[in-house]
């Protein structure tokens, strides 16, 4: 069984490099599984530029949905992170809030058939209030529910507060 490190918080709270000194805390060559799509040569270019700026320690993956192909046993992987995984589900499934949670919540449950240390980031976005967009509401509810799910799977669970790590779990 997989050991789940769950790290959210707002945008800019320092998830990502606190996830990352944890995954290298663990292992010398972690695994980086960057969620994001890639949408256009400018977003191609962040992404390399990212990959660079982490070091040679870590292993790339880039992986929209199916997370848990990439992963064998002992391994420490970094999954960053929930937000883009769940925006791909969203719009491959045309915004149907039921049916993108039920994947995502399929495909988690196989990551946690694995024994792998697994750190996964997320963003606490349903913070500021209730958007006027109805497309905005819905994603916010898939990504609550997700992050709950997530959370009662995890060992542990950690708040990100402008860089402070808060333990929850």
């Amino acid at each position: 069984m997989a050991h789940i490190t769950f790290i959210t918080g707002g945008q800019r709270s320092g998830k990502s490099s606190y996830a990352q000194k944890l995954a290298l805390s663990l292992s010398a060559n972690p695994i980086y599984m960057a969620t994001s799509r890639i949408w256009d040569n400018e977003h191609q270019k962040r992404i390399r530029r990212h990959q660079i700026d982490r070091g040679p320690q870590w292993i790339n993956i880039e992986e929209e949905k199916n997370l848990s192909q990439h992963i064998t046993n002992g391994q420490v992987v970094l999954i960053d992170c929930v937000t883009l995984w769940l925006t791909n589900y969203f719009f491959d499934n045309e915004s149907k809030v039921e049916l993108s949670l039920n994947e995502a919540k399929q495909e988690f449950e196989r990551l946690l058939e694995t024994d792998s240390q697994i750190i996964v980031v997320s963003n606490e976005i349903g913070l500021g209030g209730i958007s006027e967009n109805e497309i905005q509401r819905k994603f916010t509810d898939l990504q609550g529910w997700m992050n709950q799910y997530i959370a009662s799977k995890a060992d542990s669970v950690i708040l990100m507060v402008s860089g402070i790590p808060l333990t929850v779990k």
